[in-house]
């Protein structure tokens, strides 16, 4: 990362601009990317006035939006066809259900929050499309996520300078955090699935509670 760094360093404006875009977009489709990187060390760039900080947060946005909007087309065209085609064997087709159902419902909050969950962004945008949340909605609501969390990282890069690095190991800790916390609410909902599997309740008995 240092080196793509002080490569941009050197580069035009315009091509700045254009990798915060690419680097954002391809994030959202192949994570991981370290685009979160990027972009502080850009904010950088902000306050030694190589960049201006409003183009660099529109098109940083922008990309993040872009890259979500793929992996939405994705879950709504080909979602059904991934999971009922078995190519996910790892994850019981019931459970899909479930989520989607969850999404249906909770969906727009989660898309709200997207861009501070490190490492389920993509997850998020597919199952955003599967669960055929309104398209306009959902951009709307990724942009504005996207447009927050840059907005802190070009800040945080701008105020911290050369020193932008610095802020490396608070991102790692973060996205370990959040990564931690998803797997163990997964975990809790698959050993829930499988204790209700193995234990299922009894019409009788539930009758007679």
């Amino acid at each position: 990362m240092e080196e793509i760094v002080q490569q941009l360093s050197t580069w035009n404006p315009l091509w700045i601009y254009a990798a915060i875009a690419v680097f954002c977009f391809v994030e959202n489709i192949v994570p991981p990317a370290p685009s979160d990187m990027l972009v502080v060390a850009c904010g950088s760039f902000i306050g030694f006035g190589s960049v201006g900080f409003i183009p660099a947060l529109v098109l940083a946005s922008v990309g993040s939006t872009a890259g979500f909007a793929v992996m939405y087309a994705i879950g709504r065209w080909f979602g059904r066809r991934i999971i009922e085609a078995g190519k996910l064997r790892f994850i019981p087709i019931a459970r899909v259900h479930t989520v989607e159902g969850w999404f249906q419902k909770y969906g727009y909050a989660v898309i709200v929050a997207n861009r501070f969950l490190s490492g389920t962004r993509a997850v998020v945008s597919f199952f955003a499309g599967m669960s055929e949340l309104s398209l306009s909605r959902t951009m709307v609501l990724s942009f504005v996520s996207a447009l927050a969390w840059n907005a802190i990282l070009l800040y945080a890069g701008k105020e911290l300078g050369e020193n932008w690095k610095d802020i490396s190991e608070i991102l790692r800790i973060y996205s370990r955090a959040i990564t931690s916390i998803v797997i163990l609410i997964l975990l809790l909902v698959l050993g829930r699935y499988l204790y209700k599997k193995r234990h299922p309740v009894n019409p009788r008995n539930q009758g007679n509670a």
